[in-house]
């Protein structure tokens, strides 16, 4: 009786442990525009003055470190239990602050690497992506260099394209994007953004052409709303649907956008500058690895909004309010998603 005991303990044991052996895990990608992260070091080749020392804002180490600290909670926070996988980062001034940030913030502990690309933007701020390397092993990484042909002299950020084996054995392509900006009128700019998604969406067509199937996550600060013609007519990125071909680009966070959900906060409205967009394979749940419709969200922890006393409700805590320094966050809310595996 005592061996047929041992036996049933046994088989339960087993299959408790199979169970937990065939539980999802989560790789979870998110993307934040932190505003205006930039070091305390003059740069010759960049227009950075206005965040130094001796700048208009007064720019020091105290605050630089502060930003420091602000960026690694709100990284920790989404991560929980379990941190990021992969971190898109826009307006990083420099490999300084990289460094700074993965190795003297709260995310020291977490060994993240980082890849990243001066560009030539006039005030030196760049896109970047923090990696856990046991999440995600990179093999290839550039910087697409965008050139306008009717405005040559004209710089902007570079897209970061990269690509990585992730836990399954799989390839993952990640291109993190920061738009040109909408100042001087959104219509009077669009053509600059129209530009930038035809050459984001060239280097797409050239990934589905090696494999219809591939992997792909684009994210990163628009400047555009997901029913703008950059996103939907040239990006060619779609609201999910019940039926989504592999071959397709997916725009995760258009049926958050509609409903008045979004990162940003203009005019006392909400939208979603902040995008992320997969190719149809990933949202196939039969696949090794993929993500669904409920699992991407904005990330809205109280500590990044303060009361909107114009438009009610809430409003974006930022570092500065005008002029005024007031040790917030940014401009901008993160967005990010499960991925399971």
């Amino acid at each position: 009786m005592k061996k047929l005991r041992l036996v049933f303990i046994g088989i339960i044991l087993h299959s408790a442990l199979s169970a937990q052996n065939t539980e999802k895990q989560s790789f979870k990608i998110m993307c934040y525009n932190v505003e205006n992260f930039f070091d305390c070091v003059d740069d010759s080749l960049t227009d950075d003055s206005e965040f130094l020392p001796t700048g208009m804002r007064g720019w020091n180490t105290t605050k630089y470190q502060k930003k420091q600290a602000n960026i690694g909670k709100v990284i920790t926070a989404i991560g929980g239990w379990e941190a990021p996988a992969l971190v898109g980062l826009c307006e990083i001034e420099s490999k300084k602050c990289l460094y700074d940030l993965t190795h003297y913030s709260g995310l020291k502990n977490l060994r993240y690497k980082f890849l990243h690309h001066e560009s030539p933007d006039a005030r030196g701020v760049d896109v970047a992506l923090l990696y856990q390397p046991r999440m995600f092993k990179p093999f290839h990484d550039e910087a697409i260099r965008i050139n306008f042909p009717t405005a040559p002299t004209t710089k902007t950020r570079d897209i970061l394209f990269a690509s990585g084996v992730i836990p399954t054995g799989d390839t993952l392509h990640i291109f993190v994007c920061h738009f040109p900006s909408r100042l001087g009128g959104e219509l009077e700019s669009e053509d600059k953004r129209l530009f930038v998604a035809s050459v984001v969406r060239a280097k797409v067509d050239s990934l589905f052409a090696s494999n219809q199937c591939a992997n792909i996550v684009i994210m990163g600060d628009f400047n555009d709303y997901p029913t703008n013609k950059s996103m939907t007519e040239v990006l060619q990125a779609k609201p999910l649907t019940n039926n989504n071909p592999a071959k397709e680009l997916y725009n995760l966070v258009y049926k958050m956008h509609t409903e008045g959900k979004g990162s940003n906060k203009h005019n006392g409205e909400w939208g979603a500058l902040d995008q992320m967009i997969v190719s149809g394979n990933l949202l196939n749940s039969g696949t090794k690895f993929f993500t669904r419709q409920n699992d991407v969200h904005f990330f809205d922890a109280g500590f990044l909004l303060e009361d909107d006393k114009v438009f009610l409700g809430k409003q974006l805590f930022r570092t500065y309010m005008g002029m005024k320094y007031q040790d917030g966050f940014s401009d901008h809310l993160p967005v990010y998603s499960d991925f399971w595996y």
